[in-house]
């Protein structure tokens, strides 16, 4: 009986479902905005450049002992440490802004003659660090580490002047932007940036003649025409060549799939350089034999001078600009001797690069 029932009820649910238009809704076929077409059409233009291009070079690394599936990495999980610079970052536009003349006094130092951390102003004067070696130091209540010969300030687009009135002009300017996009939207890692503020960056005031300009670009089309056709020409930076960062695990393979139509295992690197005035172009003529050249002399030249904007980190030698410059400087991220005579960092990033120009 319960069987019966249960197949009139059946039935009626169907002569009601027909009789009334209730039917399952079909999913519709996803269709692609411009901007993914444009994506796909580019992904399919340099995939075999991606493709051969990292095959050549884990193969001409491995005899070498090198990606062979091997790490160096600890088992134990990254340190999950909150980060509050940018927020420190904010709370500080309330102070007031120093004066020009106590801006171009110059730098502070992070240590003093007698290896003492001094009392320093993060947020309005570039701090420099002239050890040899890497300090640990207490900053704003947290264990920083250091790198030797080192500077940074940490601020936003509103209090950059202190970098200006530094007073350097520099060979080599790194910029990783926080790109606009829907993954960092959904995640709030941090905070993005609309492309159009980008042009605020006062490039020109910081760069040397023929200075180096290097700036990671998001696999979107149209961030890449952003940078080429407006960003540099805006800033007087003329498109040189276009790197590509492939992302591979300790055994040479894709991070991602290659034709993953979520995240892509490469990023583009656009690099540029700042046009000079005649009275230099013969000093640099030595620079136009290739964009490689150029950025193995720059980074390899004791005297050259190199910056990175958007910093998350500080790298020895360098100068360092960003809202979480101190990021991954926590002593969290470090391992380190009782004596803090040895500093490693624990989360080495395997990567390869290769030129398409």
């Amino acid at each position: 009986m319960p069987d019966r029932f249960a197949l009139l009820l059946c039935l009626l649910f169907i002569t009601i479902q027909h009789q009334f238009g209730f039917q399952k809704r079909k999913r519709k076929h996803h269709e692609l905005n411009q901007g993914e077409i444009d994506s796909q059409v580019f992904h399919e233009k340099i995939r075999s450049i991606i493709l051969e291009g990292t095959k050549s070079l884990v193969e001409s690394a491995q005899p070498l002992g090198y990606l062979n599936g091997e790490t160096n990495m600890e088992k134990e999980p990254l340190p999950s440490q909150e980060c509050n610079l940018a927020a420190l970052c904010e709370m500080a536009k309330e102070l007031p802004l120093m004066d020009d003349e106590v801006q171009e006094q110059g730098i502070q130092l992070l240590v003093s003659e007698d290896g003492c951390v001094s009392h320093v102003d993060l947020f309005s004067r570039v701090t420099e660090s002239r050890a040899d070696w890497a300090t640990v130091v207490t900053l704003m209540g947290e264990e920083y580490v250091i790198p030797p010969r080192t500077a940074f300030l940490l601020s936003d687009f509103t209090r950059i002047q202190p970098l200006i009135h530094y007073g350097t002009r520099f060979d080599l300017i790194v910029m990783d932007p926080p790109w606009e996009n829907k993954s960092v939207k959904r995640s709030r890692r941090y905070s993005s940036l609309p492309s159009s503020q980008l042009k605020q960056l006062p490039i020109p005031l910081l760069a040397s003649p023929n200075c180096l300009v290097v700036t990671w670009v998001t696999n979107r089309p149209s961030h890449v025409r952003f940078v080429c056709d407006e960003l540099f020409p805006h800033w007087g930076v003329e498109v040189v060549a276009k790197w590509f960062w492939v992302k591979v695990t300790t055994s040479g393979q894709f991070v991602f799939p290659l034709d993953s139509p979520h995240k892509k295992p490469y990023e583009m690197l656009v690099l540029g350089r700042y046009r000079y005035s005649a009275d230099t172009s013969a000093r640099c003529e030595k620079f136009r034999v290739s964009p490689l050249m150029t950025y193995y002399t720059v980074l390899h030249s004791g005297d050259s001078k190199c910056l990175e904007l958007f910093a998350r980190n500080l790298q020895p030698g360098w100068t360092s600009w960003g809202n979480e410059v101190l990021k991954f400087q926590h002593v969290s991220f470090f391992n380190l001797t009782p004596s803090y005579s040895t500093v490693s960092f624990r989360s080495p990033r395997i990567s390869c690069y290769f030129l398409c120009s």
